[in-house]
């Protein structure tokens, strides 16, 4: 779904290695630290809309910290990333198109948290339950269909703030479990990519033998692929567990 949405900084695409220095602005155009190391602010773009024509501002920006945060009047189904925020203490309104990140103490890597591709900017207008049927974002792609185990379909967004992108009419992902399935897909022609990240070395030797090396190829990522530990529920959350070794 990253091509629904927008963050408000993100990773610049084209960059082999992801860093703070590669973060370039997406749904902000600029953004600036106060002297205590304290207080992030963004400038944000004012002609942005979401798929439903609605006007995107600063309300939207506050609501998702605080969906994330667990602290808005809507509540998330489940909430992994709660955890990256803990040292977020709350976002302020500065305007329509200006918000303030005010963090407890000096964190200069909070900004990658916010480029991450799992940092989508949400709607105020939509809730939480409207979104998992039908998500509304502000990306070059607006939601078209999902059928469980078969596949997700997205159209290209005519009115993307973008004004060049995106340059497809449209994407068809084919849900595919079975990883020997999805190769014969690709081999076949069925499909125009498919993911490498399950493929075994004999399988993807197969495939390049079939298909010639200029045309299977495995392109670089800056997925970051972890598990996300949650402190405060047991075992974790006990005394114990939570004593370092001295």
């Amino acid at each position: 779904m990253m091509g629904v949405f927008n963050n408000l900084v993100m990773y610049k695409q084209d960059v082999p290695q992801a860093s703070i220095e590669s973060i370039v602005p997406d749904l902000a155009s600029q953004w600036s630290w106060g002297e205590d190391g304290k207080e992030l602010t963004f400038q944000l773009r004012q002609d942005v809309k979401w798929h439903d024509g609605k006007p995107f501002t600063s309300r939207d920006v506050k609501c998702t910290w605080d969906l994330l945060k667990g602290e808005g009047t809507e509540k998330l189904r489940l909430n992994p990333r709660r955890a990256w925020y803990r040292n977020l203490d709350r976002v302020v309104l500065n305007g329509d198109y200006e918000v303030t990140f005010k963090l407890k103490r000096p964190q200069p890597a909070f900004i990658a948290l916010l480029a991450s591709g799992f940092t989508p900017v949400y709607p105020c207008h939509v809730s939480p339950t409207q979104m998992r049927q039908h998500p509304i974002g502000t990306g070059p792609f607006k939601f078209v269909e999902f059928k469980p185990n078969e596949s997700i379909k997205v159209a290209r967004n005519p009115d993307y703030w973008k004004k060049d992108r995106p340059y497809l009419d449209g994407i068809e992902y084919q849900i595919i479990k079975n990883v020997a399935t999805g190769s014969l897909a690709f081999v076949s022609g069925k499909v125009d990519i498919t993911s490498w990240y399950f493929l075994q070395v004999p399988m993807l030797n197969d495939i390049n033998n079939q298909m010639g090396q200029e045309l299977c190829h495995i392109a670089p990522s800056n997925v970051l692929r972890s598990v996300i530990i949650n402190r405060e529920v047991p075992p974790l959350a006990s005394r114990r567990c939570g004593e370092r070794s001295r």
